[in-house]
């Protein structure tokens, strides 16, 4: 019994600092902007807003367009945006492999491209944190334009 509260109590502490660190994480604006979509979509985008914290704990959030969110670290990392029927996932990183093949628009993109997801489509977390710290490693280098340079 007393291992059950000790477990309790540690499973608590933990959800506490989850919290406590999402919250220095997060931006207002991007929440004010989950909040406004339907619950399938605002599903979405959380999960894909959990899976890119956890790519990178550095990773900042912001609005930019006037209301679209954006993640960034030394540079655009990727960005949400919600349509009629699906969440588009914008990745800033033409250059990086995608060896599961999760990105499905924008091949031949000169600057990006994106995964679009649809209710109900399975999200690949392992393919998905990959792609995300690829994006974040050539950020840290000096991004993919002066990679591509030489």
């Amino acid at each position: 019994m007393i291992y059950r509260h000790v477990y309790l109590a540690c499973r608590a502490a933990a959800a506490r600092a989850y919290i406590a660190i999402m919250a220095i994480r997060t931006h207002a604006g991007v929440d004010s902007y989950l909040d406004g979509l339907p619950e399938w979509q605002r599903d979405i985008c959380r999960e894909l807003r959990e899976i890119i914290h956890d790519a990178d704990p550095e990773i900042e959030e912001t609005i930019k367009r006037t209301v679209q969110p954006y993640f960034v670290l030394q540079g655009n990392v990727c960005a949400l945006l919600a349509t009629k029927d699906h969440i588009n996932l914008f990745l800033y990183d033409p250059t990086v492999p995608d060896p599961a093949g999760i990105i499905n628009q924008g091949h031949g993109n000169a600057t990006g491209r994106a995964i679009q997801i649809y209710r109900d489509d399975p999200i690949d977390r392992p393919a998905l944190t990959e792609l995300l710290r690829a994006i974040v490693a050539n950020n840290r280098a000096g991004g993919w334009r002066r990679l591509q340079k030489g």
